[in-house]
């Protein structure tokens, strides 16, 4: 009899613990989606940088202004794709994140608009050293990179 009792009492701890892990399948995700914000808050850190000295609330100071786009340029180029798991959307995970499941559904888009971020990158790395005129064409290109995606790729804050 205490044999069965112990069985009775390991299928159900075993059914309890199915039971949670099934209903948070999504659980393995929450790294991928903190990577995937961390690389933004370097994008906004550098490019936050740049536009400081363009506005005058910094001294523009050409080899710091190369030293933020040519680590900008890094982390747009960075192989990403582990970041965003299919899955890992706003919908799937309401909460943990704004990425929308558009990002997934019409991938060759979103692909797009990266790679145009990446263009617009490459433009900021090649112009930061160059004054500020050149510094100022380079960040417009890069607010319509980012913007490019938010519209359409990114949930609206609540």
């Amino acid at each position: 009899m205490k044999h069965i009792v112990k069985i009775g009492l390991a299928a159900a701890g075993l059914v309890a613990l199915s039971t949670a892990a099934l209903s948070d399948g999504h659980s393995g995700f929450e790294k991928q989606i903190k990577a995937r914000q961390a690389v933004m808050q370097i994008y906004s850190f550098n490019i936050g940088s740049l536009a400081a000295m363009v506005k005058g609330e910094a001294e523009y100071d050409a080899a710091k202004a190369q030293g933020f786009a040519d680590n900008l340029l890094a982390a747009a180029k960075m192989k990403n794709g582990a970041m965003w798991p299919q899955g890992s959307d706003a919908e799937a995970l309401p909460g943990k994140t704004r990425a929308l499941k558009l990002n997934w559904t019409n991938y060759p888009e979103a692909a797009k608009k990266q790679e145009a971020f990446v263009a617009a990158a490459e433009a900021a790395s090649k112009a930061a050293s160059g004054g500020m005129d050149a510094l100022k064409g380079a960040l417009g290109g890069l607010g319509g990179g980012c913007k490019g995606c938010h519209e359409k790729f990114r949930k609206p804050k609540e």
